[in-house]
């Protein structure tokens, strides 16, 4: 077995001995576990082929005193971003932040980098970090009834990439809202790159106590990286009658490989609405996952991607209802040109006693090119007996007369492109009230298809 990584990248990253700790487990089961391949079911259409060994850490980066100091494309996007206040991270390190208001710092608001919040604010960070997404993959087998066979429990592999973030992440962005408080404004980081053949590991943490609400916007940018690792973790606390947004907008230069497992931990009466967006890189793999503890808890799960010339995009979703009279509603669209490939693997698990669940999930795929492909693999697994549970998937070309409608009214291929393409994510867009975010990915496709 592979050991590319030493217990000296540890030392080097120092904090508490508790964070230490967990730090060298992680890296312990990290060189233990195999890369997930294809005979791993959740893995079955995607393949990471990385040299462990040759990688090394993304060089740190001097703090920027001014926003003119920042990458040109951040700059563009803090002309119009929603966050009323916000980080930008350049690889391992912070290189420049936005204050949180007065009013909401007066209230116990906590926003800053997960480095300085280990710092600052140790008792909220380790009640919370890694309990959502641990090193390990979790176990997510359904409770079934005595007598009957559950689900399987995940391949150890599947914690490979997890275990390597909880080990080695760098920094992130922490957020705590206490009980009552609502944000108003959303809170943001920037997450860039700007070496080739580096790695990058980060965490969010956003913690929403009993009541509180946020919206959260995680964007990730880059130029160009060939052999580049963009390793994540996201952990969402939704604790009950609470409300968060997050929005995943992750848009890498070509090369760069993106694995990111992103879970929300929701409680009694709290909701979570999600967006996440994949328009970049060379290989990405994201999954979303909603563990629904709590009775009246609610799951609202959106994804759109844009996959064109040989990009891989492979989205792995769970919807898993623990509790009774909860809902979940999952909505993923995406668009496959030339010779990219597009895979959509979802689960709606319901455990034994989850009655009056209402579940939902949906998965749509518009080819623009007979040479690209897309892999959909929707599922249920149900053991409980009053439930409301539905799945479907539809993949198909663009409609020609719709096409040649436009063309025929003197609108260019590009353009008549970019219009189908966005009517076709419209449904998605639409229920995300955040205009500077829908704009920007308009934009985005716009890009892809020669249209900007």
């Amino acid at each position: 077995m592979t050991q590319p990584f030493t217990q000296d990248l540890i030392t080097q990253a120092g904090g508490p001995e508790w964070l230490t700790s967990k730090r060298r487990e992680s890296l312990d089961l990290f060189n233990t576990l195999d890369v997930p391949h294809e005979g791993v079911e959740a893995w079955k259409y995607t393949r990471v082929e990385v040299a462990f060994g040759e990688l090394r850490p993304h060089p740190k980066r001097e703090r920027a005193t001014d926003t003119a100091q920042l990458p040109a494309s951040v700059q563009k996007r803090l002309q119009s971003t929603d966050a009323g206040a916000f980080l930008v991270l350049d690889g391992p390190d912070v290189v420049y932040a936005t204050e949180l208001p007065a009013e909401l710092r007066e209230k116990g608001v906590i926003f800053t980098d997960l480095k300085t919040a280990v710092e600052q604010h140790a008792d909220k960070v380790q009640q919370y970090l890694y309990s959502v997404v641990p090193a390990e993959v979790p176990d997510d087998t359904t409770i079934a009834a005595p007598g009957t066979t559950p689900s399987k429990s995940p391949d150890p592999s599947e914690g490979k990439f997890s275990a390597l973030a909880a080990a080695l992440w760098t920094n992130g962005a922490f957020v705590y809202v206490p009980r009552g408080v609502e944000v108003e404004l959303p809170l943001g980081s920037f997450r860039v790159m700007s070496e080739a053949g580096t790695y990058t590991a980060t965490r969010t943490l956003v913690v929403a106590e009993e009541n509180a609400q946020v919206t959260f916007i995680d964007e990730q940018d880059s130029e160009e990286l060939p052999s580049t690792y963009a390793i994540g973790a996201v952990e969402l606390v939704v604790k009950d009658g609470a409300r968060v947004r997050y929005v995943s907008i992750q848009n890498w230069g070509k090369g760069v490989t993106h694995i990111q497992r992103q879970r929300g931990d929701v409680h009694r009466d709290a909701t979570l609405n999600s967006l996440v967006v994949t328009m970049g890189g060379t290989l990405s793999r994201t999954e979303m996952q909603s563990y629904l503890r709590g009775q009246g808890s609610d799951s609202e799960m959106l994804a759109l991607y844009f996959a064109n010339e040989d990009q891989h995009f492979d989205h792995y979703t769970l919807q898993h209802h623990a509790a009774a009279h909860a809902h979940s509603d999952l909505l993923y669209k995406g668009v496959g040109d030339d010779r990219s490939v597009g895979v959509f693997s979802g689960m709606i698990k319901v455990d034994l006693g989850a009655q009056k669940t209402d579940a939902y999930q949906k998965h749509r795929t518009l080819m623009l090119s007979s040479e690209a492909r897309n892999y959909s693999v929707p599922q249920l697994e149900i053991n409980a007996n009053d439930v409301r549970c539905s799945h479907g998937s539809t993949t198909g070309p663009v409609d020609q007369e719709q096409l040649f409608f436009l063309r025929s009214r003197g609108i260019r291929q590009e353009l008549a492109e970019k219009m189908l393409v966005t009517a076709f994510l419209e449904d998605v867009l639409t229920r995300v009230p955040l205009r500077s975010v829908v704009e920007y990915i308009e934009g985005i496709i716009a890009e892809k298809v020669g249209a900007a």
